[in-house]
């Protein structure tokens, strides 16, 4: 169970604030069944109600800094996910997408960041399909990165990109 005032991952909505752990006055809703309040971090106008005990949607703490950090040291090591058929590699994006997890995020926007480097290259656009899912992993990777970090979710990617390159360049400095 997670506390009040914590954040926590949850689905497709991202990094979400538990305002309230409690039972819903609303008809039709067990009277005793207890429910998180969440507020999505990216949709101040939204609020969810969730069973506590909800086994259908992913939900899981946020990361922590330490393991923040890790993750961003491990990523020039993350193997891309690459498959020729538009319709395959959709329904993986996709998958890879519902498992909540920061290393598939990060398959998914190194995949189509290479990707689209190569059709820019070749003097191509990137397709709408392959914007949609980047734009899409790297608001999940971002949103929970900043909370974890304690920074603006629009830092979080140069933040990666710089780190990467100090890293990459401190390894090679006799």
């Amino acid at each position: 169970m997670f506390e009040a005032g914590s954040y926590i991952i949850y689905g497709t909505k991202g990094v979400c604030k538990v305002e309230a752990i409690g039972h819903l006055d609303v008809p039709g809703v067990d009277r005793h069944r207890l429910y998180y309040t969440l507020s999505p971090v990216n949709d101040r106008s939204g609020t969810i109600y969730t069973p506590v005990e909800n086994s259908k949607v992913a939900m899981r703490r946020i990361i922590s800094r330490e393991e923040a950090l890790v993750l961003i040291d491990e990523i020039p090591s993350i193997e891309t996910l690459w498959i020729a058929n538009e319709k395959e590699r959709e329904q993986l994006f996709q998958k890879a997408l519902l498992t909540c997890d920061c290393r598939e995020a990060i398959k998914i926007i190194k995949t189509l960041y290479q990707k689209k480097q190569k059709r820019m290259e070749a003097g191509k656009a990137a397709t709408a399909l392959d914007q949609k899912y980047l734009q899409y992993a790297q608001e999940q990777l971002y949103g929970e990165l900043a909370i974890a970090l304690g920074m603006d979710k629009n830092q979080v990617e140069s933040y990666i990109t710089e780190t990467i390159e100090a890293n990459s360049a401190g390894c090679c400095v006799e």
